[in-house]
């Protein structure tokens, strides 16, 4: 039996934590990719994968340079700018201005305009931009990354803010990867995936301090979880220099997961997988203390 002859996608943020363990997972499957990146020379190799770049969001002709020839495009958000929304969309209109009839783009959990957490609404402005956009799309919402309290931790070890004792579903790079390559996979002249919203999260829902408990399991390592009042998280982390942006940011993701909006568990990693979502201890990756400020 000749092996199916799937369309080339391109990958942005492949660099990166999430894109590159989807062009990972595309290469396993056969399939041709444009790998999109700031800096090509960090992009992985890979069978069928061509580097393409340097390429920003904002940059519409190098985005179009970069992406021509893909039918898909992946577009994993890019880092909070202030300008989010233009960025994402100058990507999408580069992209579809060279043939590009479908985006698979990575929101985040609970996006809507109202949400207590800063980067949710930034997110549910570009699914408001795909909406319109007249081009095929799958909006993935993701969960919030097992790995990010880590990320978070201090060089103690530490992790603090006011969570309270909300619960989120935290979810694994892996889980978010393998649940993306089987929406690119599904792809044909339509899919049942267009137009849907799928959020995708972990198989249980636990407080900080149980998440950081099983940080601690897994690496082996003594991470803890110190709850904080909201004046004492924005007193230390303005003593620590950040600015305004990033302290609301911060302490809107805390707030978020503190108010149980982020607490629902969905059945979108084993529906799509056929295999069920890891435990944030049986996550493959943690990244070093300090990587999220």
């Amino acid at each position: 039996m000749a092996e199916q002859a799937y369309a080339t996608v391109a990958v942005t943020g492949a660099t990166g934590a999430l894109g590159s363990r989807v062009a990972r997972r595309l290469a396993e499957q056969g399939v041709p990719q444009l790998l999109v990146a700031r800096d090509p020379d960090r992009l992985p190799e890979l069978p069928a994968a061509q580097r393409r770049g340097p390429a920003a969001y904002d940059d519409a002709q190098a985005m179009r340079a970069a992406v021509e020839g893909a039918s898909t495009l992946v577009l994993v958000s890019g880092r909070p700018t202030g300008r989010r929304l233009e960025e994402h969309a100058t990507a999408v209109e580069a992209a579809t201005a060279v043939g590009v009839d479908r985006v698979v783009y990575v929101s985040l959990l609970g996006a809507a305009p109202d949400a207590t957490y800063r980067n949710a609404r930034d997110h549910w402005l570009t699914e408001q931009f795909l909406a319109g956009a007249g081009v095929r799309h799958t909006v993935v919402r993701a969960g919030i990354y097992a790995s990010t309290p880590a990320a978070l931790a201090d060089d103690a070890l530490t992790v603090r803010g006011p969570g309270g004792t909300g619960r989120a579903a935290f979810v694994t790079h892996e889980d978010i990867a393998a649940v993306l390559t089987a929406v690119l996979l599904d792809e044909g002249p339509a899919s049942e995936h267009d137009g849907a919203v799928l959020e995708v999260t972990g198989p249980e829902a636990l407080t900080l301090e149980e998440a950081v408990a099983q940080i601690a399991e897994s690496t082996g390592r003594p991470y803890r979880y110190v709850p904080e009042t909201l004046e004492e998280a924005f007193v230390r982390r303005w003593r620590m220099g950040l600015p305004g942006e990033q302290i609301e940011a911060w302490i809107s993701w805390y707030l978020a997961i503190a108010g149980g909006g982020l607490s629902a568990v969905t059945d979108v990693v084993p529906r799509l997988t056929g295999a069920p979502a890891a435990r944030v201890v049986e996550a493959d990756w943690w990244p070093a203390p300090g990587r999220a400020s």
